[in-house]
């Protein structure tokens, strides 16, 4: 786990995923928080810190926490105010937050409407709540093989867990629409490859997540591509952003949801 976070803290700020990763989400954030510049703002399993330093400070006092003693290394590092602790038990008061976030962490979580009860608790009345996750089980694989994935989402099964939890949903939406295709074709290919693999070695076809004879697929896909790739990439994901705030993608691999208490 410290290890993703490690190559994840190296390419963050130019790889052309983390690049359209803010190019969907910075509007969001910038719809709730307004004209206002005096926030408290959360941000749930805060990782490296890289988005609240990018995407949270910007509106007023930001923290952070997360599970991991390297999140926190490297949050404790660029400055971030961030504390250990579990989503299901955030710890913060009730009706704190102007804004909270979560990004990419509740496919790893064990009760998801736990968790989002949790992170409604800590929102004040009238506060938002920005939440991207692992969308679409046919695309499971890749990261999920190096940090175990429970599930992934559709949106009507976000929009569930949030409307559970009190919250008024304002809009959801997949992303990377744009990357589904090749994304797709790669998951399907890496599942031919490693069953072949398996049987050659006399393994059960279709093991889990994390067994599968193969080397880590997050090294080469956290690699920053050649920087003409690199540019033309972001560019279409800026597209597809800008397209996305008015038309929800009726596919991806992550799914965006904004809602508010």
């Amino acid at each position: 786990m410290d290890d993703l976070l490690e190559l994840t803290r190296r390419v963050e700020a130019t790889h052309f995923w983390f690049r359209g990763f803010r190019q969907f989400v910075a509007p969001a954030i910038a719809e709730i928080a307004g004209t206002r510049r005096n926030l408290n703002l959360l941000d749930c399993g805060c990782g490296t810190g890289h988005n609240v330093t990018t995407l949270l400070q910007p509106y007023g006092r930001a923290f952070g926490f997360d599970l991991t003693p390297g999140g926190l290394a490297h949050a404790h590092a660029v400055g971030i105010r961030a504390a250990r602790g579990d989503m299901s038990a955030i710890p913060f008061q009730s009706g704190r937050f102007d804004l909270v976030t979560s990004f990419d962490v509740m496919q790893y979580v064990a009760d998801d409407e736990e968790v989002m009860g949790e992170l409604a608790r800590v929102l004040k009345p009238g506060g938002g709540l920005v939440v991207t996750a692992a969308a679409l089980d046919v695309l499971r694989g890749g990261h999920a093989e190096t940090w175990p994935e429970r599930r992934r989402y559709t949106t009507a099964r976000m929009r569930s867990i949030v409307e559970s939890a009190g919250l008024k949903v304002d809009r959801v939406t997949y992303l990377f629409a744009s990357l589904f295709p090749a994304m797709l074709a790669v998951r399907m290919a890496s599942r031919v490859e490693s069953n072949a693999l398996a049987r050659r070695m006399g393994g059960p076809l279709d093991q889990p997540a994390g067994r599968r004879p193969q080397s880590s697929p997050a090294d080469w896909e956290m690699q920053v591509p050649a920087a003409p790739i690199n540019a033309a990439l972001t560019c279409m994901l800026s597209g597809e952003a800008a397209i996305s705030r008015y038309v929800p993608m009726p596919v991806g691999s992550s799914v965006l949801i904004v809602a508010r208490k």
